[in-house]
């Protein structure tokens, strides 16, 4: 399936004549795929975590975001596969829209796929996804490490809805090493995803209020 047939249901959902959401026209970024967390301020606030996967962004809507705590167990529901420019999307959608409310980036990086089969043989990753079970190491500006997505209700041939935790795997020794091997400090205890209302973006460093009056006042940044 192409990048554009998975764009389908995303498409579908907006008027792009009314949202600044891409539409999806353009390719990947780079050669690492990327992954990003948005905070999204919708009718219900919660953090978007996305994964560059074939040509679109895999995302699931995460309610209390990413954790660099192993002992968290996130919830993680997946929604439509969006743009690989979404990860550059921050601003308002407008009130009666798909999703309407204010995003920010939180975090952006890269990841690298770390799923192997029983022989110890590396696994696609878009079929670790589709078999729903994947381990991967992401290198944000905030997020470090060894995380797994494993869904636990639905998919495959069940009409139920998915439901899948995201989880931080534990560091084997005091020290962390990123994908060049250079050595790293772990996360702090506790790390992870803050109080939405006060985080601050990755690339701007606003706040969800102020890239929602800075929308407000037009100053086409928003």
């Amino acid at each position: 399936m192409s990048g554009d047939e998975r764009l389908g249901k995303y498409r579908g959902k907006r008027d792009f004549g009314t949202t600044s959401e891409p539409r999806g026209d353009t390719v990947r970024h780079g050669d690492a795929p990327c992954f990003v967390v948005q905070i999204h301020d919708a009718r219900r606030m919660h953090f978007d975590f996305r994964l560059e996967v074939d040509g679109v962004l895999k995302s699931w809507a995460v309610p209390k975001g990413p954790s660099a705590e192993p002992k968290d167990k996130r919830l993680a529901v997946p929604t439509e596969d969006h743009p690989l420019e979404y990860r550059d999307f921050e601003g308002v959608i407008p009130k009666g829209e798909y999703g309407g409310g204010t995003v920010i980036v939180w975090d952006e990086g890269t990841y690298r796929p770390l799923s192997h089969d029983r022989r110890g043989h590396a696994v696609p990753f878009g079929d670790s996804i589709e078999r729903g079970h994947a381990t991967f190491w992401l290198e944000g500006s905030k997020l470090h490490g060894e995380y797994a997505l494993t869904r636990f209700h639905g998919g495959r041939d069940s009409t139920e809805p998915e439901a899948w935790l995201l989880i931080k795997a534990k560091e084997k020794t005091g020290t962390v090493h990123d994908r060049t091997g250079r050595s790293r400090a772990p996360a702090a205890p506790g790390a992870g995803a803050p109080d939405p209302r006060r985080a601050r973006s990755v690339r701007t460093g606003r706040t969800l209020q102020q890239v929602a009056e800075s929308a407000a006042d037009g100053d086409g940044r928003g």
